[in-house]
């Protein structure tokens, strides 16, 4: 289940994608989720759909290293959707049984809900796994960079949010071995209720903050010892510059938003089954 998680994983290739500059792939990957959050009908999920497997397609990316990055998330997909199911009123009623009601607009939110959380965990891994740590850091500090007159500190904020995405594999990978050594010393995390699964996890939580701690002093001592002072005149040793293939990135996206939108927005959705 650990091993699953994809966000903040690189996958090395050499497809357009990966050849995008990092401000194109999050510029992009933010009007992506967004666009999922204004649809009123199934057809801007469809072209949600088709425009996420295009880009997946290109990115050369295995459709099964995405798609395994769900599994992690499959219980607060369940119960996301169970609560929209059955919570949501409004509507004609579908089904009636006790105190559990499910309406034409429960099993609306539910299915749209349930989409739109499965499709921000896709793209969002899509985008980590086609862009390196250093080119996310360089591109949210370029796209961050007005707000330097602000006295913002942009340098450092895009550096703790990519180290935070570097760490991510890290600490899944420590967890995973910390949960093993456990395991062959004869712990059991598997049985009993819920209170004392709890309990088990503590002889995991605590090596894992030990380690976490002292990842983070050796990563501070090694900034240190190099003299990294922070952002003010430093130098890129590759300058992000726009090309045409990200010109044209750009003109695909915004495409698809304009079209999504208006079809999922304005086409009147009782035409569709939901």
């Amino acid at each position: 289940m650990i091993r699953d998680i994809t966000i903040g994983q690189y996958y090395p290739s050499d497809s357009r994608i990966h050849k995008l500059d990092p401000r194109v792939k999050i510029v992009s990957t933010l009007l992506y989720l967004i666009s999922l959050f204004t649809f009123k009908s199934i057809i801007g999920y469809a072209l949600a759909t088709l425009f996420l497997f295009f880009c997946v397609r290109m990115s050369k990316v295995p459709f099964k290293f995405i798609v395994k990055g769900l599994k992690p998330i499959i219980i607060l997909l369940m119960i996301t959707v169970v609560f929209n199911l059955f919570l949501t009123p409004g509507g004609k009623l579908l089904f009636h049984a006790g105190v559990f009601k499910i309406t034409e607009q429960g099993l609306r939110t539910a299915v749209y809900m349930g989409i739109r959380l499965i499709y921000l965990i896709m793209g969002s891994s899509l985008m980590t796994l086609t862009t390196t740590p250093n080119q996310l850091t360089d591109g949210i500090e370029r796209l961050l960079r007005p707000l330097n007159r602000l006295n913002v500190p942009v340098h450092e904020i895009a550096m703790m949010m990519s180290i935070a995405l570097r760490f991510i594999p890290i600490l899944l990978e420590e967890t995973d071995k910390i949960m093993k050594a456990q395991i062959a010393r004869g712990a059991d995390l598997e049985s009993g209720n819920i209170i004392q699964k709890a309990k088990a996890m503590v002889p995991i939580l605590v090596p894992l903050f030990v380690s976490a701690f002292r990842r983070a002093n050796d990563l501070a001592m090694a900034m240190e010892a190099r003299c990294y002072r922070g952002g003010e005149g430093r130098t890129k040793m590759k300058p992000l510059v726009y090309r045409s293939s990200d010109r044209i990135a750009y003109g695909i996206v915004l495409a698809y938003v304009i079209t999504a939108f208006v079809a999922g927005r304005y086409i009147p959705f009782k035409i569709w089954i939901f």
